[in-house]
């Protein structure tokens, strides 16, 4: 298999606009944990501390998914080093840990937004409670 050193660089787009998306997951969740301590400091409630663990989580998926992230833009950029180099083979390998380590943050995107949208379900759950009742 031969690869060219437009193929890795092809990464660089595709993965800076998925951090970028991911930081700015991480800013949101940031936010609003700060204004749930807030509230939870003005009164105790044990449903913002479950949301605050919730979202605690979230942080960390995303953390990991960054990490991720940053490592398959790191491999690409060391592959095109390699195959600049001629180093054919060994290109190919970390090219493929590049895409591996892609793909492993983007099945943790894929975990952390199904937390998300379990959460916010579960937010929205009181008010079909209420439209019952009515």
């Amino acid at each position: 298999m031969t690869l060219h050193i437009e193929t890795p660089a092809l990464l660089f787009s595709a993965t800076s606009l998925i951090l970028l998306a991911y930081t700015n997951r991480f800013l949101t969740i940031a936010t609003i944990i700060r204004g749930l301590k807030k509230a939870y400091k003005e009164k105790e409630n044990s449903l913002v501390l479950l949301e605050i663990k919730n979202l605690n989580l979230r942080l960390t998926l995303i953390r990991y998914m960054q990490m991720a992230g940053v490592l398959s833009l790191f491999l690409s950029v060391f592959t095109m080093l390699l195959l600049f180099l001629e180093q054919q083979l060994f290109g190919v390998y970390l090219f493929g840990l590049s895409l591996l380590s892609l793909l492993i943050s983007l099945g943790l995107s894929f975990w952390e937004i199904n937390i998300s949208v379990d959460a916010l379900r579960l937010h929205l759950s009181d008010l079909g409670v209420k439209k019952e009742m009515e």
